[in-house]
């Protein structure tokens, strides 16, 4: 593994982790919601795999987040972030490149889909509007400061800064499911938990269902029994699901 770099279209550094065997295959990972390209070990986890079959992988920073430039965390960021680093990849020679996405960054992988995407793999998929009492993640004094200054910052448990503003949380709430998946061309892999614990997971699930069939021919939903959201405990099968969607598509 090698730490690379490259630019977003804002003139900002994204930093990445990028797993090279020499394929002319890639797949592109895009992390969850102020999580950084290591996603705590999963990503590393899935790029071993993916290079066992043939593939090389890049796990990157979404800007605002890791080592990346600092910005904003929104949809339309991180969908700028995405593009730059399918154009790093084009740009590499990289004759077949997929997407893989973890919760937020799903998001952006089905509104960066294109030509040049051959397959994608989604897990805890973020398909049509969701809302949030943000009073259970944020603090009175953050939200305050969300209206007066339409802006605050949290602190990860990796040590970063993440830039919350308004249209972070917005993002969550504005998304049409036909708008967003209406110009999907590959085939896609949706991977839920369905725990009746995490209603979050659950209330994903359900919006899956019914985006997977507007998502083109061959596009499947794939349930675990139990996990929940990230699917953590469950990640051997979800690198097993993944590899195999690869492969095939």
């Amino acid at each position: 593994m090698k730490k690379i770099t490259f630019k977003n279209s804002r003139n900002l550094t994204l930093v990445g982790n990028l797993f090279d065997i020499g394929s002319n295959k890639i797949v592109i990972m895009a992390h969850g919601f102020i999580n950084n390209k290591f996603s705590n070990g999963r990503y590393d986890k899935l790029a071993a795999a993916l290079n066992a079959i043939g593939y090389d992988a890049l796990a990157f920073d979404f800007s605002g987040c890791g080592e990346s430039d600092d910005d904003a965390i929104n949809a339309d960021n991180e969908v700028d972030d995405l593009n730059s680093a399918i154009e790093f990849a084009l740009s590499k020679g990289y004759e077949e490149i997929s997407l893989f996405g973890n919760s937020f960054g799903t998001l952006s992988c089905l509104r960066c889909c294109r030509k040049e995407i051959a397959a994608m793999v989604l897990t805890g998929a973020l398909t049509d509007s969701m809302s949030y009492n943000w009073k259970d993640f944020y603090s009175e004094e953050q939200l305050e400061s969300l209206e007066t200054d339409g802006f605050f910052y949290d602190l990860s448990a990796s040590g970063r800064l993440h830039k919350i503003n308004k249209q972070t949380l917005l993002d969550f709430e504005q998304i049409n499911q036909e708008d967003l998946v209406k110009n999907t061309t590959c085939p896609v892999l949706i991977i839920h938990g369905d725990n009746i614990e995490d209603e979050e997971e659950v209330q994903l699930l359900e919006r899956s269902k019914r985006a997977i069939n507007l998502l083109p021919m061959g596009s499947r939903l794939e349930i675990i029994s139990g996990g929940k959201h990230g699917l953590r405990a469950e990640w051997d099968t979800v690198i097993l699901l993944a590899s195999e969607w690869y492969k095939k598509h």
